[in-house]
């Protein structure tokens, strides 16, 4: 493709992803069908200056001020992320110079608000959490890319096997620090072609994610529920850790959601995962289970606001308005979750997001009406779920990421026992 038509077909997507009517991954991908001829080289650099863009849009959109031409333009070219040639040949002589005086400015005298572009309630709620320091990283953190991790599937292979089998088609895969199941790697690699991807051997899931799971720690034979099962991630993990035995639900209100699973669910080869959609946290067939199950885990319907160095779009999607609405639906499905945990059960609330109102507040009012539920030491029940340094992954009895710290997405768990 010409530059000249790649720069313009980055300045659309650009255009699309700015307007948040929809999730910016949803709209990459439409863009993508849509333009099928791209080949790889053009679709990274596509989607990459995209989420660039999302990520620094305060900060760009100060800078492109001095610019002219469609706004949009001038975001593009601040926020190209494809090969440097490419954009000289796309853009007049006047864009280079203006792109160059525009790369000279020094950042670092920017308003704080320019600097860690982000929106200032969201700020706010972050550093009351973080010293200084820790803020900023958090702040360089979350815009970077996110690495690929895998999920090695334990009823396949063996981690070192996978690691080896990628390393035979030229992929660079380290086993992740605390997960004893991930493996991390810089790029993205056309994993969909490989064998070992395509018959079930390993899955993308982040080190957060599968650690909810070790978390949940569910056993050979047990009944476990995964509440929100979504797409399934969490699924398939644990029902690798049940060895396939056993009975695990993976429940959700929407169909949508647990179709995706099914190509997931097939090439695990696990047989002991029951999906079921349903209507919602207190339908029929939730109330039927009740007190019958050894684990559940209820990872909730959140903000999002961990995941952002892969949806930087949430962080202008969001609101403080949003986030209270989520605490009241986060609270009615993991009161409903409860009533399915036998005595001697255990159930783990998670999110994926950074905030206390979702996190903390949710777990200490639940802790406070369920006097038959007893906080569980995160630390201890990773540490017998073989977790490397569990200490490091804790703040009191919760398990508690961060992407400046663990360099996974942002999680929180809590986990009871029910007496």
């Amino acid at each position: 493709m010409q530059p000249a038509a790649l720069l313009d077909l980055v300045t659309a997507l650009v255009k699309s992803v700015l307007k948040f009517d929809m999730p910016a991954d949803l709209i990459v991908s439409g863009f993508f069908r849509k333009h099928r001829d791209l080949g790889p080289r053009e679709r990274h650099t596509l989607a990459e200056t995209a989420y660039h863009v999302l990520r620094r849009k305060p900060m760009l959109q100060h800078l492109a001020q001095s610019g002219s031409g469609p706004l949009e333009r001038r975001l593009a070219i601040l926020g190209w992320q494809g090969p440097d040639a490419l954009l000289r040949g796309a853009i007049q002589s006047h864009e280079l110079q203006w792109r160059n005086q525009v790369n000279s400015v020094e950042r670092a005298g920017f308003s704080e608000k320019l600097r860690h572009n982000l929106p200032d309630w969201l700020a706010g709620a972050l550093h009351a959490q973080l010293d200084d320091a820790e803020f900023w990283a958090l702040v360089s953190a979350l815009e970077q890319t996110a690495p690929l991790d895998l999920r090695v599937n334990t009823m396949k292979t063996k981690r070192e096997e996978a690691q080896h089998v990628l390393a035979e088609a030229g992929i660079d895969a380290k086993p992740t620090p605390h997960s004893p199941w991930g493996l991390r790697i810089h790029g993205k690699p056309a994993l969909n072609k490989l064998g070992l991807y395509t018959h079930g051997g390993v899955e993308v899931q982040d080190e957060g994610s599968q650690l909810l799971a070790l978390l949940v720690d569910a056993k050979r034979g047990e009944m476990v529920v995964d509440f929100c099962a979504g797409a399934g991630g969490k699924t398939l993990a644990l029902g690798a850790s049940m060895r396939s035995t056993g009975r695990l639900y993976a429940f959700d209100v929407s169909g949508h959601r647990l179709e995706a699973l099914k190509p997931r669910l097939a090439r695990s080869g696990l047989s002991n995962v029951h999906p079921a959609q349903i209507a919602h946290e207190r339908d029929d067939r939730v109330k039927r289970l009740s007190g019958k199950i050894d684990r559940v885990l209820v990872d909730a319907p959140c903000s999002g606001l961990g995941t952002l160095r892969r949806n930087p779009d949430l962080k202008w999607r969001q609101s403080p308005q949003a986030v209270q609405e989520m605490q009241a639906k986060q609270r009615a499905i993991l009161d409903s979750a409860a009533r399915l945990v036998k005595p001697g059960g255990r159930l783990v609330y998670a999110t994926c997001s950074l905030l206390p109102a979702e996190n903390e507040d949710v777990a200490n009012a639940f802790s406070a009406d369920h006097k038959d539920f007893v906080l569980q030491p995160a630390a201890e029940l990773l540490a017998k779920a073989q977790v490397a340094d569990p200490e490091a992954l804790v703040q009191g009895d919760f398990l508690r990421l961060w992407p400046h710290r663990h360099g996974t997405d942002g999680f929180f768990a809590a986990a009871w026992q029910r007496t």
